[in-house]
């Protein structure tokens, strides 16, 4: 039996996704610094970094990608194991596998700096796995269920955080915190998603403080929770959308579908969010932002579709490529080598080679000679067909 033929595309974008998150290594901050009266710099320092709180930059679509495009292999996936001969049960105890490595991987690299195990689950892949095996169990169910589950899902989240007190006038953000000096907060309905003072923060106080700790834990300096991976969920369900209408119009490419609907959803969180029923919010990842992110995620995907499948500029993409058919490797290469490879460069080569543009454009340089190693470590494993599976 031959093997699937794989999706090009879904591996493009999942190669966009996952240079976006190793490209900080780049420092655009750092460069625009250097360079304060550079437009240049200042955009791409700013799509470098998370907003501050609503909205959304460059940065921002990195999670909810990776996020979509598990839910877009799932289907595939699936149908894989199918053909192999392997019962639900069976499948279903891979799933719980993989839902527990991803949650243990993730605590693994958070603690990889600290002292003693750091139990923190707002971290992409501990978010993934909180929710994988309950998009898995969703992906046997009829597609009027599946969407009626999203709904279900970000309601009934959205419901628990509009009942939620919001804090009152004498609430001390100080505490939780939040400087006098940073004016992000919403007032009115809105507030009920505000930094450190909702539920999910809440929630937060009393689950983070079940496990071991250096200290008590009080508050997430970016306001990150562990209650998203619900939402989060609804992300996952979003790429299974996708997945399934790939496998059902296949040979053909739902482009209109995907930009359809990418645009629907994005115009819906945009309507949540300027009424202040729900504003997008990444870091605590709102409903309205699991509707909007996962439109972004739509386009992105239909953009990569029409180009490499539609219009057949496939060679462009092979860079991209090459990372994305090994994510997980390269998840692991930018969280784990990045220290490592920095001390050696300097080490062994100087600072010199990195100022060949001057002092200014050093950390951006030293970035893209890092990146490098990073790409030929991953086309080293291309090549080899090492690819790094949970």
């Amino acid at each position: 039996m031959s093997p699937p033929i794989r999706n090009v595309a879904v591996d493009a974008y999942r190669g966009l996704v996952m240079l976006l998150m190793m490209g900080e290594v780049m420092s655009f901050a750092k460069v625009a610094r250097a360079f304060p009266d550079s437009l240049f710099w200042r955009v791409l320092a700013f799509n470098q970094n998370h907003v501050e709180w609503a909205g959304m930059s460059l940065h921002d679509t990195i999670q909810p990608g990776f996020t979509f495009l598990v839910g877009v292999a799932l289907p595939y996936s699936i149908n894989s194991r199918i053909v192999k001969g392997q019962s639900f049960g069976k499948m279903l105890a891979h799933t719980l596998w993989r839902s527990l490595l991803l949650i243990a991987l993730g605590i693994f690299l958070r603690s990889t700096h600290s002292t003693q195990t750091y139990f923190t689950f707002e971290d992409t892949l501990t978010q993934i796995g909180l929710g994988y095996t309950f998009a898995f169990l969703l992906a046997y169910c009829k597609p009027k269920w599946q969407w009626a589950a999203l709904g279900a899902i970000l309601f009934a989240y959205w419901l628990a955080w509009a009942l939620y007190p919001v804090p009152g006038p004498n609430f001390d953000y100080a505490a939780v915190g939040v400087s006098a000096d940073w004016h992000h907060n919403f007032t009115g309905f809105a507030s009920h998603w505000n930094k450190n003072s909702n539920l999910g923060q809440a929630v937060d106080v009393w689950f983070l403080n079940l496990f071991p700790r250096a200290s008590r834990f009080v508050y997430n300096d970016g306001g990150y929770l562990t209650s998203s991976f619900i939402p989060t969920l609804g992300t996952m369900l979003l790429g299974l959308f996708a997945g399934r209408w790939f496998r059902e119009v296949a040979p053909k490419i739902p482009i209109k579908r995907f930009v359809l609907v990418g645009l629907a959803l994005m115009a819906a969180a945009l309507l949540l969010h300027v009424t202040g029923i729900c504003p997008i919010v990444k870091r605590i990842w709102t409903p309205s932002w699991t509707l909007f992110s996962g439109g972004v995620c739509f386009l992105f995907l239909a953009s990569f579709s029409w180009l490499i499948d539609v219009k057949g500029y496939r060679r462009w993409a092979f860079p991209l490529v090459v990372v994305g058919m090994n994510s997980i490797a390269a998840y692991l290469i930018a969280h784990l080598w990045e220290d490592f490879i920095i001390e050696n460069l300097h080490i062994n080569l100087g600072s010199a080679p990195f100022r060949i543009f001057g002092t200014g454009l050093e950390p951006f340089m030293l970035g893209v000679t890092v990146m490098l190693i990073y790409w030929l470590t991953l086309y080293w494993m291309y090549r080899r067909k090492l690819f790094l599976r949970i």
